[in-house]
This record gives structure tokens, C-alpha cells and sequence, in this order.
């Protein structure tokens, strides 16, 4: 079941978003399993969507807003213990607006990144927006390699290719 996510939840999600980070430590990258979550008033200010499980307790949540017209995918993440059930795709498939794209910012050289993004169906940008710029250097800012990084979209239903 998917539904929006209660405020008393958030801190639970931060919790998430750590433990699925973890696995960046596998593919040499432990400074990103140690980067804090998203603060409690990011997830507040955004529109957060969470998957709950069997008990009802969120199993993982996808953070989103509004960026140039496009929903954005600010943060998406599925607890470990429930990985690779395509919840996270399912996730991304609820936000799907009618008639508006879909964007995000990732890793090009990940396998649960750009390629996983790419199966779902977004595709590399290769001229970005205004605000896809500026999150982009948000995340240099943070200290983010921009070579490492790739914005993608995925584009409405009726003008995919």
C-alpha cells in the first residue's frame, strides 16, 4: 500500500535512508553511506509518499517536488529488508503525473542508479534546466563529484519514444 507520509513518520525515514545507503560501501563509496539523510525539514517541505508493509510500518518513501514544471525526485529509498521487490519502482510509478515528466539526479556509475533508472525508462539529460542546474550544484556544494552524476527524465506516457 502506498499512501502519504504521517509527520511523526519522518524521523523513521531518515532511518530508511541510512540503512539504504549502506550498500554504497560495497561499491567503494562509504562517504556517501555516511551522509546524513534529508533533514526533517526537507522531508517536511516536500510531498512524501511512503510504501508500508505488512504491519503497516513504512518499508520505503520517495520525497518529491516541483522543479520546472517536472516532478522531481528528491529522494527515494527502500529499506534493505525489502529491496528488490520493485517497490521502489513502484513508488516512482504513483508519482507519475499525468502529462508532466519526471526528474532526478543520480550516479552514472552505479548499478541501482542511472542503470536501473534507464530500465524504468528515463534517460540521460543532456541540456539541463534551470533548477536542474541549481541542484546540481547544490550536490557539488556537498561535495559531489559532478562527473559522477547524471540528471534524468522520464518523459509523460504519451511523448515516450
Amino acid at each position: 500500500m502506498i499512501r502519504l507520509a504521517q509527520p511523526a513518520e519522518l524521523p523513521y525515514l531518515q532511518e530508511i535512508e541510512n540503512a539504504s545507503g549502506e550498500v554504497f560501501r560495497e561499491v567503494g563509496m562509504p562517504e556517501i553511506a555516511d551522509d546524513d539523510p534529508m533533514s526533517l525539514e526537507a522531508l517536511a517541505g516536500n510531498e512524501v509518499w511512503v510504501a508500508v508493509g505488512e504491519r503497516g510500518v513504512p518499508v520505503a518513501f520517495i520525497a518529491i517536488g516541483d522543479v520546472d514544471g517536472a516532478v522531481h525526485i528528491h529522494q527515494v529509498s527502500v529499506h534493505p529488508s525489502h529491496a528488490r521487490q520493485g517497490i521502489g519502482a513502484a513508488l516512482i510509478e504513483h508519482v507519475r503525473r499525468a502529462g508532466r515528466a519526471v526528474t532526478l539526479t543520480t550516479f552514472r556509475d552505479v548499478p541501482w542508479n542511472q542503470p536501473y533508472y534507464e530500465r524504468l525508462g528515463f534517460r540521460a539529460v543532456t541540456e539541463t534546466s534551470a533548477g536542474l542546474a541549481e541542484i546540481m550544484r547544490e550536490e557539488a556544494s556537498r561535495g559531489l563529484d559532478p562527473a559522477t552524476r547524471v540528471a534524468m527524465i522520464l518523459l509523460p506516457a504519451q511523448v515516450r519514444p
